[in-house]
């Protein structure tokens, strides 16, 4: 079975850049058949879908992000990264990694998530 752990680093301040990781076991991010996602979820919301990766490093992103997002994938290490800039304490959610299969609108394996937290 797939396995995803997100790590990051808890505390972050407002205007530092957030990095977290997703390590995968059980598939290799290199097989064409899918996608990964990064999804995160601010206390009492719902889930909002931030990015994806594809086998061949094209990305996507949402637009309410304004930008900030950047995926990277490191197949050396079977891991996933994202980059969000110019934090705010809306920035404030569990942040998820999630596997998708092909292009379809349903995840198939999700990390247990890391909380981040943006605070002065």
């Amino acid at each position: 079975q797939v396995q995803l752990q997100e790590s990051g680093p808890g505390l972050v301040k407002p205007s530092q850049t957030l990095s977290v990781t997703c390590s995968v076991s059980g598939g290799a991010i290199t097989t064409r058949a899918y996608a990964w996602n990064w999804i995160r979820q601010p206390p009492g919301k719902g889930p909002e879908w931030m990015g994806v990766a594809f086998f061949d490093d094209t990305t996507a992103y949402n637009p309410s992000l304004k930008g900030r997002a950047t995926i990277f994938r490191d197949t050396s290490k079977n891991q996933l990264s994202l980059r969000l800039a110019s934090l705010t304490p809306n920035d404030t959610a569990v942040y998820y990694c999630a596997r998708n299969f092909g292009m379809g609108p349903t995840y198939d394996y999700w990390g247990r998530g890391t909380q981040v937290t943006v605070s002065s």
